[in-house]
């Protein structure tokens, strides 16, 4: 009996081993193939109307990588530092080719314990310079939390993606001044009104509302905070969920455009229904899901519905 126990073992451990092997060896041919596209020519252009352009995807859900392969070309970064929020257990996180392909430190926070136990079991995770922290971000706790990295204000990048206070918090952040800032956007809230989610510590997108699409902020409201704190919209990503935005200081010869030009409509069709199935709503049946829910007019301060 003890035989067979220590034999089932042993089958057990070696068929981890070779999971382990085998999505190290997929990793290694999605970034040699990724290698293969930056040095082609299509990566090399200097004036881009669309960031859409040079979009590819190795470890980000969507075209992220490559958008941030072109802004590393074409910017220049005091540090080769980053800071990502909402990673889940960072296997498909926007900042992780970065992390493995040029090698830059990073910060990486999530509200899941068990997601940062995952990401540090990882095969990957001692062989670059990655912290890792389980935490619920929000405005009150996000400067402590960012200093607890140890980076320099100048922080390359900073990626917020918490599908819930993303504008609160990217507006309560004073202990850094990233370079680049990539944010969340709600496409279902238009591209017209400045309106994010009433602030609630706790915010639980899951829990807010049924359909899983009322969390976060309009592009409109990322965009007058963004100028408030110094950055110029460069665009959105194709899949219309993460907006791009660049210090002024730092923006060099890339183009920054106009809220009209940047704004993507996303085509996803992530939403649910009472039961939590998902029942696939597009384009302005999402709205109508969540239609008289309240949101903050930023600019006004002042309460509303959609």
């Amino acid at each position: 009996m003890i035989k067979q126990l220590n034999q089932s073992i042993f089958t057990l451990r070696r068929a981890i081993v070779n999971l382990i092997k085998q999505e190290r060896n997929q990793d290694q041919q999605k970034m040699l193939l990724a290698e293969i596209l930056l040095r082609s020519p299509r990566h090399e252009r200097q004036a881009r109307s669309s960031l859409a352009a040079v979009e590819f995807k190795v470890f980000s859900q969507w075209g992220d990588d490559g958008i941030i392969q072109y802004l590393i070309q074409q910017l220049d970064f005091p540090n080769h530092t980053f800071i990502e929020f909402g990673i889940e257990d960072y296997r498909e996180s926007n900042t992780r080719f970065l992390l493995m392909h040029d090698n830059w430190s990073g910060f990486v926070i999530d509200g899941s314990v068990r997601n940062i136990q995952k990401l540090q079991r990882a095969y990957f995770f001692w062989q670059y310079d990655l912290q890792a922290k389980a935490a619920f971000c929000d405005r009150d706790n996000i400067n402590d939390l960012l200093q607890e990295s140890g980076f320099d204000r100048q922080v390359g990048i900073l990626h917020i993606d918490i599908d819930g206070n993303d504008y609160w918090v990217w507006q309560a952040i004073e202990v850094i001044e990233p370079i680049v800032a990539i944010i969340e956007y709600n496409s279902v809230f238009g591209s017209d009104r400045a309106i994010s989610i009433p602030y609630t510590p706790d915010f639980d997108r899951h829990a807010a509302h049924h359909s899983n699409l009322y969390f976060g902020a309009s592009l409109a409201a990322l965009h007058h905070l963004a100028q408030a704190k110094g950055y110029a919209f460069i665009g959105c990503n194709s899949a219309g969920n993460n907006a791009y935005f660049v210090r002024r200081d730092k923006l060099a010869n890339l183009p920054e455009v106009s809220l009209e030009q940047g704004y993507v409509t996303s085509k996803f069709r992530e939403s649910r229904d009472r039961n939590g199935q998902l029942n696939f709503l597009r384009a302005g049946q999402r709205l109508e899901a969540i239609a008289g829910l309240p949101v903050v007019n930023v600019l006004t301060g002042e309460l509303e519905q959609l």
